[in-house]
């Protein structure tokens, strides 16, 4: 993307913030003028800057998938203990919500997509490290692995059925997330039974 002037980059950015959140509340298909309104731009601005629905959407992923590996290097930076890195990364990627959106807009993209794989691989490889350093320092059981946290995130994101407002739907997810690492800071891998899928394992079954 070329060089933005300041005031259209915070155009460019309201766009992506607004089109993830409408998204997430009303799906992939809802009218780009409600998009648009949402943003504060005119429908001309959005034009301007996604040709089409697809380039758009496009767009929103990939910005919530890099600030979701920022959020990830940021836990890594700011956090000597692995638990508390982890936390801090799945509070941040449950507000970014990109775990519900992804799944929402897969089948409108090229799964070819070469910038978005890389994207995707980059984060997750961020998120195998936090892991991977609980693990070591002792602050999370070994049988909780990669393929326990992603799809938990991917579940918790998730708008519930109905009609809640989406401030009362995240309220509920981040009890939920703060349920569950009680839960996880409390494990043990004499309680687990079973260890959980790695990346590699995660990949194979979704092959």
């Amino acid at each position: 993307m070329p060089t933005l002037r300041a005031d259209a980059r915070r155009n460019h950015q309201q766009v992506l913030e607004a089109a993830r959140e409408v998204v997430l509340a009303h799906g992939p298909n809802v009218p780009l003028d409600v998009i648009a309104k949402e943003a504060g731009v005119g429908i001309g601005t959005l034009y301007r800057r996604f040709t089409d629905r697809e380039g758009l959407l496009r767009a929103v992923v990939l910005d919530a998938l890099t600030r979701a590996r920022e959020v990830a290097e940021r836990a890594l930076d700011e956090h000597e203990q692995g638990y508390d890195a982890l936390a801090a990364y799945l509070r941040g990627a449950l507000e970014l919500r990109v775990s519900a959106l992804i799944p929402m807009v897969l089948d409108r993209l090229d799964p070819a997509d070469a910038e978005l794989t890389a994207a995707r691989e980059a984060g997750a490889a961020v998120l195998e490290t936090i892991i991977d350093t609980a693990h070591q320092d002792g602050t999370l059981p070994h049988d909780i692995d990669f393929g326990d946290i992603g799809p938990m995130l991917v579940r918790l994101s998730r708008p519930l059925p109905g009609t809640l407002p989406t401030e009362v739907d995240l309220r509920l997810a981040r009890r939920q997330l703060d349920l569950l690492l009680l839960g996880i800071q409390h494990a043990s891998d004499d309680t687990l039974g079973a260890p959980g899928l790695t990346r590699k394992e995660l990949r194979v079954s979704d092959a």
